[in-house]
């Protein structure tokens, strides 16, 4: 006799509720009804991202599994950092059949407001096992003076 094998994840948790949790996830996923409307498919999804400081940079850390460097785009517009790009869905393929697509698809983007003190002509980025790496060198911070404002 032949063991079947299920396609459905085994829930690692003893918690009895976690497959209530689950299962209210998936009831109320609208993601399978967004290719009716494209427009609210825009950004749907956003990369995990970790902002590490150190005595000398900041770091942005974005996990990128599945997208290429030529896929992805890192900009600084004044203090605002913005990695955006798109991770291409893979095609069902003849003789395959998609059992579960649980991972995003699509554009993303993510903004962030950096401090002043980051030196703008020296910031790196790199892409490494799915993951993209920003280095944003820091500066002396500028010198904020008061300024006495007359009321009139």
């Amino acid at each position: 006799m032949a063991k079947s094998t299920s396609l459905v994840p085994v829930s690692s948790s003893l918690s009895p509720w976690r497959e209530m949790d689950e299962l209210f996830d998936r009831m109320l996923d609208l993601r399978r009804w967004s290719r009716l409307w494209p427009a609210e498919r825009e950004f749907e999804w956003r990369p995990a991202t970790d902002i590490v400081e150190t005595d000398k940079e900041f770091v942005f850390k974005a996990e990128l599994p599945g997208v290429k460097k030529d896929e992805v785009s890192v900009e600084l517009e004044g203090n605002t950092l913005t990695i955006k790009g798109d991770r291409k869905e893979e095609k069902e393929e003849k003789g395959k059949k998609m059992h579960r697509v649980e991972r995003f698809y699509g554009s993303f983007m993510r903004s962030f407001t950096l401090p002043e003190n980051v030196d703008a002509k020296a910031i790196t980025a790199e892409m490494k096992d799915g993951v993209l790496e920003v280095h944003l060198p820091k500066t002396a911070a500028p010198e904020r003076k008061a300024t006495k404002i007359e009321v009139k």
